[in-house]
């Protein structure tokens, strides 16, 4: 399914909260935190020409976010960068002055971390970025888990120290639980998504992820002409087309969102013309996209930068979580969980019908873009899935570079 938008938002400024979150001071201070972090280091930028070739466009790149800061995920970026933000703001007030990233690990600071207490909802990957932000700091976390989270993902965010709280129902019951506790106690929520009253810190997530826009950018010739970009809440994919409608201005690529099927509260949102509350009906594959309502900012951005929206099924992410595992030609070998690969699920469907080609304006012309946003983070899961363990995936791609230098 594809929906184009019609709405009369399309293609306007962002209104100003959003242009400051996602503007160019916000992602350069992104990168000078990420710059700040031991472990810090690029994301590979894969070309996939025989991929391209297949699809029928000139060119396909994979932002592979599978290696994000130890964590899997594209998530490491956001949650993590919004803890620091919040530790250096608090120990502002209590020290009368600016304390900036320098400063993170100084005695005073660290003291003033101890006393703070994070919390947020999660899927899997925003609850370990969370936590290993606060661990970074000093300041403890607690991360409220549905039934839905697998056990592997639970002991990897509680690897980093967080106080694992169980609840009923799905994600966005966990989110509302969180905003409830998290008022109750006076701790620091830390949400990815947002709602009314509550924006600036999920804003703040947003622009965490800027970062992966500012690398790209500078490792491509060209800019793109699409972006195929997942949404669960929907706050990802709009900092993605956000920053690059900042950074690119007219020559901004066309931005695909692209959800599951079982799962596109954004896609139900824009038929419905308001952000809506859908009602699942079975879970998806995709786990860290099976969300029943947008974030309001991630729906304001993409109001005006979203410039279509899409559905996957089930079995067009695990077509595509195979075909990264095992690449034809010389394309590399890749890494995708149930989720990182939706929006290249979308870019296959959309190249596989004429209809939804000539929509998006598909062509042989056409530079695609696509982020890998998480890796394995369930690794007995993907080897399910894909017939084969990450390892051996990492061999191949490591057996194949050394051929390619002998």
């Amino acid at each position: 399914m594809l929906l184009l938008n019609q709405r009369p938002e399309h293609n306007q400024p962002l209104v100003a909260a959003d242009a400051e979150a996602l503007g160019m001071a916000g992602g350069e201070r992104a990168e000078r935190y990420l710059k700040a972090r031991q472990n810090d280091a690029e994301t590979p930028l894969h070309a996939l020409p025989a991929l391209a070739d297949e699809l029928g466009i000139a060119a396909l790149h994979v932002k592979d976010e599978g290696q994000r800061l130890g964590l899997s995920s594209f998530k490491a970026l956001g949650g993590a960068y919004a803890v620091m933000r919040l530790v250096l703001e608090e120990a502002g007030k209590w020290l009368g002055r600016d304390v900036d990233i320098g400063e993170i690990n100084d005695a005073r600071v660290r003291e003033i971390a101890s006393g703070m207490i994070f919390v947020c909802a999660t899927d899997g990957n925003h609850g370990r970025s969370v936590a290993q932000g606060a661990s970074l700091v000093g300041a403890r976390s607690v991360v409220f888990v549905h039934a839905g989270v697998s056990r592997e993902r639970v002991a990897a965010i509680a690897r980093f120290g967080a106080e694992i709280v169980d609840v009923e129902g799905g994600y966005d019951h966990a989110v509302r639980e969180v905003a409830r506790v998290g008022a109750e106690r006076g701790w620091k929520i830390v949400s990815n998504t947002s709602w009314l009253g509550y924006e600036r810190v999920p804003g703040l997530v947003m622009q965490g992820y800027t970062v992966i826009v500012r690398e790209t950018l500078r490792r491509m010739a060209e800019p793109p002409t699409h972006v195929f970009l997942q949404a669960g809440v929907g706050g990802f994919a709009a900092a993605i087309a956000g920053h690059m409608a900042v950074m690119l201005g007219l020559r901004r690529p066309k931005a695909i969102v692209v959800e599951p099927r079982r799962s596109a509260c954004v896609y139900a949102s824009v038929e419905a013309g308001r952000p809506v509350t859908i009602v699942h009906q079975q879970p998806t594959v995709m786990t860290m996209l099976e969300c029943a309502e947008p974030s309001l900012v991630g729906w304001r951005v993409l109001a005006r930068v979203g410039d279509a929206f899409m559905t996957v099924d089930e079995e067009d992410a695990v077509a595509v979580m195979k075909r990264l595992a095992r690449p034809s030609g010389n394309d590399p070998a890749i890494v995708s969980g149930e989720s990182g690969g939706a929006g290249l699920a979308g870019l296959v469907r959309a190249a596989g019908d004429s209809h939804m080609r000539t929509a998006l304006g598909l062509d042989r012309h056409s530079r695609v873009l696509v982020i890998n946003s998480e890796g394995a983070t369930d690794h007995g899961r993907f080897a399910e899935l894909v017939g084969m363990a990450p390892e051996e995936v990492f061999l191949q791609t490591a057996e194949s570079r050394s051929g390619s230098l002998s």
